[in-house]
């Protein structure tokens, strides 16, 4: 549903632009039953090139590493054996979505399914391929992780690989590509002013910063979320009122705490902004709530701007 958002053209034709052919999509696709299986076997044979394979979605190996929870239609064999047998076909293997990439919702809980993601089980490497796996292109699964990934991320990362301008080092640690995870959801942030003075939503109604109460994770969280739009307007989840569960990163589906709620120690978020020192954040915390503007203040516990700013002089 992210990926049809794709571009003012639509996802297929902005892959169309590099040169990217779609071979087959489950939901995109005209083929269906023998004719996507044929597609499959030219693949599995070589008769077919595949440059990229795209998974969304988790790999169940369960029970007891059979596979058996997510059989292919029409065939006798799991997923987990097609997805391995494509992926040594494939020049590069491309994870979208934070199930594929890391295991994601599938593994919350007892993980009845065995579920992991192509590479990662977690944030632990191995999955389904295994932590040394390689495709043919030299690179490990690439992680357009996001619970949805922003289709823009999509077609980008499809981009660079078709002009092969995508290599190990454009990657981080967990194979997600940099031109986003090298940001955080809080930079570009709507409510950024609210976030410098600490003046903090106590409802999701209010204007003012998720952290605080609210649980919202973007000062930790991967992701230029808020530095380009969504559905052709602004749309990230704190611009929607609601807080960001971090969902570019493995393990988010099972949180220290509830969604929606800040744990707190002595009053100080467990979750800090990344790299900040606590004792630099009490002090930065305590400072900025000192001078924080009344007009500020009260914007922030309200869901309209009561206070408008106001040069020195102005009546209003």
């Amino acid at each position: 549903m992210s990926a049809l958002t794709a571009e003012d053209r639509g996802m297929l034709a902005a892959l169309k632009a590099f040169g990217v052919n779609m071979l087959w999509h489950p939901a995109l696709s005209i083929e269906t039953g023998h004719e996507a299986l044929e597609i499959f076997e030219d693949v599995k044979t070589g008769r077919t090139e595949l440059d990229a394979l795209c998974i969304e979605g988790s790999v169940l190996r369960g029970p007891g590493g059979t596979g058996k929870f997510q059989m292919l239609s029409g065939t006798d064999r799991s997923m987990a054996d097609w997805i391995t047998d494509l992926c040594a076909r494939a020049r590069y293997v491309v994870a979208v979505g934070t199930c594929s990439a890391f295991g994601g919702l599938p593994m919350a809980g007892g993980n009845l399914t065995d579920a992991c993601g192509l590479q990662y089980e977690g944030d632990d490497a191995g999955g389904l391929l295994g932590r040394d796996f390689k495709s043919k292109g030299g690179l490990p699964v690439i992680n357009i992780a996001g619970c949805a990934p922003h289709p823009d991320w999509i077609t980008e990362t499809l981009g660079l690989l078709a002009t092969v301008r995508l290599n190990a080092e454009q990657l981080d640690t967990f194979g997600r590509p940099r031109f986003f995870a090298n940001h955080l959801a809080h930079h570009g942030c709507s409510r950024n002013e609210y976030y410098e003075f600490k003046a903090s939503a106590t409802q999701f109604s209010h204007l003012g910063c998720l952290m605080e109460n609210l649980g919202c994770k973007a000062t930790q969280a991967a992701g230029d979320c808020n530095l380009r739009s969504w559905n052709g307007s602004m749309g990230s989840c704190p611009d929607a009122g609601f807080p960001c569960v971090a969902c570019t990163s493995p393990g988010f589906e099972t949180p220290s705490d509830a969604f929606q709620e800040t744990a707190k120690r002595a009053g100080i978020p467990i979750g800090l902004p990344v790299d900040m020192p606590k004792a630099w954040f009490i002090a930065l915390a305590a400072l900025s709530k000192s001078a924080t503007p009344q007009r500020v203040q009260s914007n922030a516990q309200s869901d309209h701007v009561v206070i408008p700013p106001a040069r020195d002089g102005d009546d209003t």
